[in-house]
């Protein structure tokens, strides 16, 4: 049980929405409910993703979840409470130091996706972003059309999912959400993917002794796992809902622990648009998350 805190084919075209930033917490902008991460902004064209090349709510672009414009005034989410952010190797080169000095205490990166794809920023975003002082946690890109939910989660936390108790680390994350390939729900059935999903958080459990957290948007999971409420005391909720004051939480969770609410956000140290996420807590309790505490 966990404590509830207080880019296959063709080229990917995306064009960052530069918004001001709103005092040393950051500019938050929201786009069009849905998900999404870590992501240079989309354009008018389709999206089109390269196998391995997926982030967080690239699912809502590709089935048209997001617009390319900043959002009209008034849906601009709140800028208090603990802030942060994900990425991915689409962000490019990020200098951390700058990120954490604008206020950002939290980022998840893209680690895996599926069973043979890493992300080619992993491998220095992670330790770059603890010696910056910003916790830090790895997320993995879910393809439950590729092989079962296990064999995912164990993929994951051999190149760069696991966890320890450093005061720095925050468990996985299972980036579940719209196929960017195909249809939907991947060609799972409802009955079929809770088992995908229950096998990959099994396996993440016994190597690395934490609930992943689930990220998710409130239509894909209650369309593809039928409203399920089996992780309703097991993972904590990353909801991805743009473009709303408060987000909607999926059928069968108690509530939110980490809030996307923009894909173009901006941040000093990231050239570009980047995903803004909010922490349903204070920095003691994001610690706590961390530290399993």
């Amino acid at each position: 049980m966990f404590t509830l805190p207080r880019r296959v084919t063709g080229t990917v075209r995306r064009t960052a929405t530069a918004l001001g930033v709103l005092g040393a917490a950051l500019a938050l902008t929201a786009t069009t409910a849905g998900g999404a991460t870590a992501a240079p902004q989309p354009s008018k064209d389709p999206v089109e993703v390269r196998q391995g090349q997926a982030y967080m709510g690239v699912g809502a672009r590709v089935h048209g979840g997001a617009p390319a414009q900043a959002p009209s005034p008034g849906t601009l989410a709140a800028t208090d409470g603990v802030q942060g952010i994900d990425v991915s190797n689409w962000q490019g080169a990020i200098n951390w130091t700058s990120v954490r000095n604008a206020g950002v205490q939290f980022a998840w990166m893209k680690a895996t996706e599926g069973t043979s794809f890493k992300d080619a920023s992993f491998n220095t975003n992670y330790p770059a972003a603890y010696y910056a002082g910003v916790i830090r946690g790895a997320y993995h890109f879910a393809r439950p059309d590729l092989s079962g939910g296990a064999t995912q989660a164990n993929y994951f936390v051999d190149n760069g999912g696991g966890w320890s108790r450093d005061n720095m680390t925050l468990p996985g994350v299972l980036d579940i959400e719209h196929n960017p390939y195909g249809s939907m729900c991947y060609g799972l059935s409802t009955t079929q993917m809770r088992l995908w999903i229950d096998g990959f958080y099994n396996a993440y459990k016994s190597r690395t002794g934490r609930d992943v957290v689930i990220y998710t948007t409130a239509s894909w999971w209650n369309t593809c796992t039928g409203y399920w409420s089996g992780m309703y005391s097991k993972s904590p909720l990353w909801v991805a809902h743009w473009n709303t004051a408060a987000p909607t939480v999926p059928s069968g969770f108690p509530t939110w622990t980490v809030w996307q609410y923009t894909a173009s956000g901006s941040v000093s140290g990231v050239s570009g648009g980047v995903d803004r996420d909010q922490f349903n807590g204070t920095r003691d309790r994001l610690l706590a998350l961390a530290n399993n505490t």
